[in-house]
């Protein structure tokens, strides 16, 4: 199993539906995938037509009972797809684990006790939290959605830092997985000259694969589906189905 935790502390640069999406695409391609909603806001599973009733064990309830892992991977639309999903009371996890021993560590000693599957997401909340301090001690590897738009390297050195924090102290094997240019508009130059100023600084951690701006990403979640369900056909499927090929051919050079 690959642990990816999806992060970015600014908000509305397409974390959630890369999270969903990427999920859905390496499902379709054969791989056992589980994403978990570690955002309170809960958008991955309301993604997913998870309603909230159904939400429980959460991946709040896991950080205080990781034997609840197992029965906390739901089923989803997808084949081979399973969803953890979130809770408002995740909020207050961060207050409650305060002071407590080991308390950055609560999701690795969990996931370790998830079903078997390839690949584990961990849809992060728009914060550097103690949440997504949580599954950056329990991850693999970040991948950062990072919109093509003028604030696009705003506070993205703070979460780099942050990483290299944990590296350092907490988590030796973790990785930047890559970074992701989503809400890409061809129409626009300035997208094209954000995307190319992103590469220039970041170099090889970009994927080639470029999520474009796409109503059909936007409007899948009101229907409690992935865009891939929604409208296979549809420039944002397409480019998220592209980056689960560049992801699988990557892991593929790296073994």
């Amino acid at each position: 199993m690959r642990t990816i935790a999806v992060a970015n502390q600014k908000g509305g640069v397409g974390k959630t539906t890369t999270a969903i999406n990427l999920a859905t695409a390496l499902a379709a391609s054969g791989h056992r995938v589980i994403l978990m909603d570690f955002d309170p806001q809960g958008n991955a599973s309301t993604g997913f037509g998870i309603p909230r009733d159904r939400r429980t064990p959460s991946s709040y309830d896991l950080l205080f009972q990781p034997e609840l892992a197992a029965s906390a991977a739901q089923d989803t639309l997808v084949p081979d797809l399973k969803i953890v999903p979130a809770v408002d009371s995740l909020a207050a996890a961060e207050i409650e684990l305060s002071g407590q021993p080991n308390a950055a560590g609560r999701l690795k000693a969990a996931i370790q006790q998830l079903p078997a599957c390839d690949w584990l997401f961990i849809d992060c909340p728009p914060s550097l939290s103690l949440l997504t301090l949580n599954a950056l001690v329990a991850a693999d590897g970040v991948m950062i959605p990072l919109q093509t738009e003028f604030y696009a390297m705003e506070g993205l050195s703070q979460l780099l830092k942050t990483i290299e924090q944990v590296r350092a102290r907490q988590n030796p094997r973790l990785d930047i997985e890559g970074v992701v240019l989503t809400m890409h508009d061809r129409r626009n130059r300035l997208s094209d000259l954000v995307a190319a100023d992103v590469r220039a600084a970041l170099g090889a951690r970009v994927y080639d694969t470029m999520i474009p701006r796409n109503v059909r990403l936007s409007e899948a979640p009101s229907h409690g589906m992935p865009a891939l369900l929604y409208d296979m056909r549809c420039p944002g499927s397409e480019a998220y189905m592209a980056l689960a090929r560049e992801m699988i051919g990557s892991a593929a050079k790296a073994a």
